[in-house]
């Protein structure tokens, strides 16, 4: 699609906007793979990210909207899209009591550094986990035994025809890695956590444990979206792959990481098309060594 005249009447329209052309989206992902994106917005709030929605709505454009890029594998031949980065401009983060209430672009390490910092516990786990607190809750990110779910009180979103809604408690339908909102082209603009009075020392010291723990068994130091596939009914991807023999195995800069086998690594100059054939590859032989058929926990772009 052609862009050139709607991203001159977006700039005229919103002079302040970040508005690029052919953007690579390797620049916006963890993987650091990726071609350009036909056009791309990084809004500076959520007003201006409201504004911006309302904009593309009026034009017929339906937006592409990524958080901190650490879930998402963008195929090499670029997208025809108009994406929409959140990250880090609609990142607000305030406290309130025992509430803290965090935008969509906000990361959740930031927001649970936020929450220590003001001696509110219930997010030490969300400090380790690199993604949006939008893409988090989309997905109910979790890790070390807790989950957002455990945390998120409300949620102001956007939906598909930008009608604001308010969803409370148990309305977003939480499960593994699951929302009401997941598989849906809506807008979360925030969510507000709800935790509990706690010693700060022993919040941040909480914290500083599980990094370490995260350190010394994650490749932090390889290009990735972290866990490639989602945790099997009854058992570990990472387990499974491994005794498939795969710890290690690698498609053109694609590789399956030495250090936790649940993670797909850029170990460099991998492509989109390695790091699929190289996930196509890892289901196929788990499933003929256990009978489980791995289910992708990347989002794949332009599929």
């Amino acid at each position: 699609m052609e862009f050139s005249s709607l991203l001159k009447d977006i700039r005229a329209k919103l002079p302040a906007l970040d508005l690029r052309e052919n953007e690579p989206m390797a620049e916006h992902c963890s993987f650091r793979i990726g071609g350009p994106a036909a056009a791309m917005a990084l809004p500076a709030s959520g007003d201006e990210l409201e504004a911006l929605c309302a904009l593309l709505k009026a034009a017929g454009v339906r937006p592409l909207l990524i958080g901190n890029g650490t879930n998402i594998l963008p195929p090499d031949q670029g997208l025809d899209r108009f994406v929409v980065a959140v990250c880090p401009g609609v990142g607000r983060i305030t406290v309130s009591g025992t509430a803290v209430t965090a935008d969509c672009g906000a990361t959740l390490a930031q927001t649970a550094m936020t929450a220590a910092e003001a001696g509110l516990t219930g997010l030490e786990f969300a400090h380790g986990i690199p993604g949006s607190v939008g893409g988090g809750v989309m997905m109910n990110a979790g890790a070390y035994g807790g989950e957002l779910k455990d945390a998120a009180a409300e949620t102001v979103w956007l939906d598909e025809d930008l009608v604001r809604h308010t969803t409370v408690g148990s309305e977003h339908g939480f499960s593994y890695r699951h929302s009401v909102f997941s598989g849906r082209e809506v807008v979360l603009l925030r969510t507000t956590f709800s935790l509990a009075p706690g010693k700060k020392d022993a919040i941040q010291d909480r914290m500083r444990e599980l990094a370490a723990k995260r350190r010394a068994s994650q490749p932090l130091d390889l290009p990735s979206a972290g866990s490639t596939f989602k945790r099997p009914a009854g058992g570990y991807a990472s387990a499974l792959i491994d005794q498939a023999g795969l710890r290690g195995f690698a498609i053109g800069g694609a590789q399956v990481s030495e250090k936790h086998t649940g993670f797909v690594v850029n170990r460099g100059g991998a492509t989109a098309a390695d790091v699929l054939r190289l996930m196509e590859h890892i289901q196929k032989t788990v499933y003929a060594h256990s009978g489980i058929l791995l289910e992708p926990e990347v989002l794949v772009l332009g599929e």
